[in-house]
């Protein structure tokens, strides 16, 4: 093993340094120290599935060929390590004295450590996500001061600029940096914090802290910062008494406090997240023998010593009654939890466990005993007992502890209890104490990012109002009406607010119900009529709007039909796989999950109608940001192997949209790629199908190729020739198809099919299963091919005796990628000759006393083909001709 190390109480210069090492060799594992400071420890517990640091607990057991030590000149011993074991330091602190001969050191001064990895990293080139360049910003501020310290360098400063513009997040590095303190400011501070109550207002935690800092000369804005980024409230006021007054520093994280507002109150005044104000004396000192209450409202007795305590109590008893009427309510745990969690018994087996995590996707349970939360089970736990055939219970493996949050909980307590435990799903329960929901920290990240604006405003009512025609809108607002009546949740979902948000809107749309859709359906058919069926195990039902007011009002406008004849409401669910390529086994879920069983996160966007919602656009799985990054993007690993025909599909959008595979998703669908053998016909021709009724069909085959996917169909599949010419006449429509079958679609299958030998027709024909008339049609067509060669000299006749039994579509199939005079003749043929008929029919044969039989379809055949040939270029000439081949007959 190679391994990079650093030191105990892990700051983030040694987190970020521990990574930067790690990127630019990636044979070595970075190993986080065992003490790590708190906001190091909060960072990797929200972001930690982003890197690849390994817990020393987890190494496996070897040998350890190299160490590398980071932002540190202090090795550390592991189980592994020996005197071969070779030692390389990269640090910019001074060089310590004694350090072994035959180590390597380089030893920089500048700034922090981070800097001399990043250098390396611009010189690479290498590619980081937003989240990892964040973490090497922080390593450089926070031993930099962020760019202000004096041991800062230009070199510091560049690389921080070069993160930047690789996404690194100020707003993040902000939330996690503690600047320093001076000796008399630490005094402080330390009064500060003993001094700090806590209130619940209004569904935010706001923090006061009070203390004497007559003595103190430096700002109190640094202690703020300090007190803020340590106890993570919503917003922290901090009443100070000075030689000039009472001094209130206010600080908010929460857009619902505006402290502007509040300082306002007293004088003050600044940012609405930044704000102070002074209330100066009105003597030297007040009368301490009045009674007073404390921050947390309870009666206190007065002190005898400190003049400064009436005043503070004072100033913090108008700051309590004036925070309920400018703190508005906070987004609660109730907001983003998923309801209706699934729960473990403490004595269900491990394998069990195992086959609902397969079928959930979930990373962790909630174990409860008898009602009560006593431990969470996660993924990685019933990994490591299965892999080692461990017969334990979820009693045994889970991580202990009775972690939960309630509905009405502020995020900011969230986060609290996640850093804390270290737990990534936190149950939430009621006042009664019963588990309600769960909420992970998925939910908690996604709404702590910062507000995305792309693609316009979150509501899209005006893009949808556009896009729709009139009876179409009006049917969907009288859904959302009844939803809302009902107090039921209901989305349009998947692939219509796809292209809503590209500018490529489509008149059809799935509906999605947060709730019992038979329900709404039979109000709806009981307001409106029109009858609906159901399905009660699945929670559909179909409305036949055509049956309803909306389909009479239609027919009375004598309108082109602009309404569906039906509408499917369906409720959320959420799905699982019994085993690969089988088709899924659903249950109710929240529109979340509903969300999360899609294919791709480009199709995972739902628009709310209901209410006060209507037009909301839901965004749970970051469909908006690859859409407007160009990329198709997978759920979760396993994707591709619950359900391969995703493998075609990824090719179809990326090809439709002109977007990019993201890279992982292509790992992904390479180890994925030989289950597409086991995939059956059906399923695998209803994806090619769909592939080629799409305009650019051609590139997504190609494309399919290109990635190893036709072969893992079957290994007769090949890609088109490029040599056809694409149809540019009408003339497919007047072709008749045999069996009902779709006329561009069936041209695309015999413009990419028919140039392989019959036998290969044959083949492709079983396993894929092909209608019997689109078999015959390639066979034709492909027959046709093999038989150019040598027809290319003949006659017109020749050419019509050859074609008449074939399928016109298959001749024409031909035709746009035949050359010279194969290419002329079967246009000929189908412009003109195949109209070419003799004047006599069958009847006037028999009027001219000739006996029924072989002789009719020679007569007419020669008749025609001299016709054709030239030979006869009148009806006297054809009489001629007929009378020379009725004597012979009679001969």
């Amino acid at each position: 093993m190679n391994l990079i190390l650093t030191h105990e109480q892990a700051d983030f210069d040694a987190l970020a340094s521990l990574f930067g090492a790690s990127i630019l060799d990636e044979r070595t594992v970075p190993v986080l120290p065992r003490r790590i400071n708190r906001n190091v420890r909060s960072f990797i517990t929200l972001y930690g599935v982003d890197f690849s640091f390994v817990d020393p607990r987890d190494l496996p057991q070897g040998k350890v060929q190299s160490v590398t030590l980071v932002d540190t000149q202090s090795l550390i011993t592991l189980k592994g390590m020996g005197p071969k074991t070779t030692v390389r330091v990269v640090d910019h602190h001074p060089l310590r004295s004694g350090l072994p001969d035959d180590w390597q050191v380089t030893i920089e001064e500048i700034g922090a450590t981070t800097t001399m990895l990043v250098e390396v990293m611009q010189v690479q080139n290498e590619r980081l996500s937003s989240i990892q360049a964040t973490l090497l910003l922080l390593g450089i501020y926070e031993d930099t001061g962020s760019l202000t310290y004096s041991r800062t360098t230009p070199r510091d400063a560049r690389a921080a600029a070069w993160l930047l513009e690789n996404g690194a997040s100020l707003k993040i590095a902000v939330d996690f940096l503690n600047p320093p303190l001076s000796a008399n400011q630490r005094k402080l501070y330390e009064e500060l914090l003993e001094n700090t109550h806590n209130h619940q207002i209004n569904g935010h935690r706001i923090a006061i802290a009070c203390g004497d800092a007559s003595q103190v000369d430096e700002e109190i804005s640094t202690l703020a910062h300090k007190l803020r980024d340590l106890l993570d409230p919503d917003a922290l006021f901090v009443v100070v008494y000075t030689q000039d007054g009472v001094r209130i520093v206010a600080r908010s994280t929460s857009d619902a406090i505006d402290v502007s507002k509040i300082m306002a109150e007293f004088g003050g005044g600044g940012h609405d997240r930044a704000a102070a104000a002074l209330i100066r004396s009105e003597s030297p000192s007040s009368p301490s023998g009045v009674g007073h209450k404390d921050v947390r409202g309870e009666a206190e007795k007065p002190q005898e010593n400190g003049s400064s305590l009436p005043v503070l109590q004072e100033a913090c008893t108008k700051l309590l009654e004036l925070l309920p009427k400018h703190v508005e309510p906070s987004s609660t745990v109730a907001q983003i939890m998923s309801r209706g969690p699934q729960l473990l018994d403490p004595q269900t087996p491990v394998k069990e466990v195992a086959q609902m995590m397969q079928r959930s996707g979930f990373e962790g349970y909630p174990v409860v005993d008898d009602g009560k939360v006593v431990g969470l089970l996660t993924r990685r736990a019933v990994d490591r007992a299965m892999a080692h055939k461990l017969n334990l219970t979820a009693n045994s493996l889970m991580d202990a502890g009775e972690v939960m949050v309630h509905p009405g909980d502020s995020l900011q307590q969230l986060q609290s209890r996640m850093t804390d435990s270290g737990w990534g799903q936190v149950p939430v329960v009621n006042d009664e104490g019963v588990v309600v929901g769960i909420v992970t920290r998925t939910d908690l990240l996604k709404m702590l990012a910062p507000p995305d604006e792309r693609n316009g405003a979150r509501n899209l009512t005006a893009r949808l109002e556009r896009a729709l025609p009139s009876p179409r809108l009006d049917l969907i607002k009288c859904v959302a009406a009844q939803a809302a009546e009902r107090q039921i949740a209901v989305y349009i979902v998947g692939g219509f607010v796809r292209d809503l948000l590209l500018e490529r809107p489509s008149v059809d749309f799935d509906m999605v119900v947060e709730g019992d859709a038979i329900t709404l359906a039979k109000a709806l058919a009981k307001k409106y009529g029109g009858r609906i069926t159901s399905h009660t195990r699945f929670g559909t039902a179909k409305w036949y709007v055509r049956e309803s007011e909306f389909g009479s009002q239609e027919a009375a406008a004598d309108s082109q039909v602009s309404i569906p004849e039906f509408l499917d409401l369906i409720s959320a669910r959420t799905e699982f796989y019994e085993h690969p390529t089988a088709l899924p086994t659903v249950e109710r879920g929240s529109i979340k999950l509903d969300l999360h069983r899609r294919d791709f996160t480009i199709n995972t966007l739902a628009l709310r109608l209901d209410g006060n919602h209507y037009g909301e656009l839901h965004d749970y799985w970051g469909g908006l940001a690859d859409i407007e990054r160009g990329v198709v993007r997978v759920l979760h690993s396993l994707s591709f192997v619950d359900d391969p025909t995703r493998l075609l599909r990824a090719v179809r959008y990326e090809q439709r949209y002109g977007f990019e595979i993201e890279s992982r998703t292509r790992q992904l669908m390479d180890e994925a790629r030989p289950m597409l053998e086991k995939l059956s016909a059906e399923r695998v021709r209803h994806e090619l199908d769909r592939m080629l009724d799409e305009p650019n069909w051609y590139e997504m085959i190609a494309r399919l190729e290109e990635l190893g996917l036709l072969k893992a169909i079957h290994v007769a599949l090949t890609p088109p020739s490029p040599d056809f010419s694409p149809p540019t006449d009408e003339r497919l429509a007047s072709y008749p198809l045999p069996g009902m079958l779709p006329p561009d679609r069936t041209l695309a299958w015999l413009l990419w099919l028919s140039p392989a030998e019959s036998a290969t027709i044959k083949t492709l024909s079983r396993r894929l299963r092909f209608p019997a008339a689109l078999s015959r049609l390639l066979l034709a067509a492909s027959l046709l091919r093999a038989d150019l060669q040598a027809l290319a000299d003949s006659s017109p006749s020749g050419w019509v005796d050859r074609l008449e039994d074939v399928p016109e579509l298959a001749v024409y199939a031909v035709s746009l990628s035949a050359k010279g005079k194969a290419k002329s003749a079967l246009n000929d043929y189908l412009e003109k000759w195949r109209q070419v008929k003799p004047r006599t029919t069958g009847h006037d044969l028999k009027q001219l006393g000739l006996p029924p039989g072989p002789n009719y379809q020679n007569i007419l055949r020669t008749l025609r083909n001299a016709w054709l040939d030239g030979e006869i270029g009148s009806v006297n000439e054809e009489v001629g001709l007929l009378e020379q081949l009725l004597s012979q007959i009679r001969l």
